[in-house]
């Protein structure tokens, strides 16, 4: 299994969840050399590549979607790899890694008839088997679900990756229903509810 940092796991999954698996825009916090960093771990390990476009579209400060521009002024954007996909547990839903439309650079803005600021309804993705967020489903899943202290236990991670593994892969890109509950003596229990 592929080790990700929390920025690293956030990129790689908001990427995978986008139409275009254009990783940009980057989480609000990240930007300058901080995001040049992030940016040039993920491009060394395969996990995200560059694809150079015919668009003249100049880049700009805030990374909406360009990453940058090539010496001839082509924008040049970033996507998530098959490799990327299957680090965060995502099966790739076809044959290749590139985004469709990758000849043509994204617009800066969001489309005319697109609600503002609107969150798209999770596609439905499965986990592959034997993968660290298989092995959290199952957990919670399991008859009292299980705490955070047991999840770190089971799957070698820290308090707040397996926090934030329920929060976004799981109800974020999953779509499932998390609900927890205080057990005596055992703390507070996280299971899946199947709706």
């Amino acid at each position: 299994m592929t080790k990700l940092s929390d920025t690293q796991l956030v990129i790689l999954s908001a990427a995978a969840q986008r139409e275009d698996r254009n990783v940009l825009p980057l989480p609000g916090s990240l930007r300058g050399g901080a995001a040049a960093k992030v940016v040039g771990a993920l491009l060394s390990r395969g996990l995200i590549a560059e694809t150079t476009t015919d668009s003249r579209t100049k880049a700009d400060a805030a990374l909406n979607r360009i990453w940058h521009n090539d010496e001839d002024g082509r924008a040049i954007l970033l996507h998530i790899t098959d490799a990327g996909l299957a680090a965060i547990g995502v099966e790739p839903e076809r044959g290749d890694s590139a985004p469709t439309g990758a000849d043509k650079a994204p617009s800066a803005e969001p489309p005319q008839d697109a609600p503002a600021e609107t969150d798209p309804a999770p596609k439905a993705r499965t986990p592959r088997t034997g993968t660290k967020q298989a092995m959290l489903i199952e957990m919670l899943r399991a008859e009292g679900g299980a705490t955070i202290d047991e999840i770190v236990a089971a799957l070698d991670w820290q308090a707040h990756t397996a926090r934030g593994a329920m929060s976004g892969a799981l109800k974020k890109k999953l779509g499932l229903t998390i609900t927890s509950e205080k057990i005596e003596r055992r703390g507070r229990a996280y299971r899946i509810t199947d709706n």
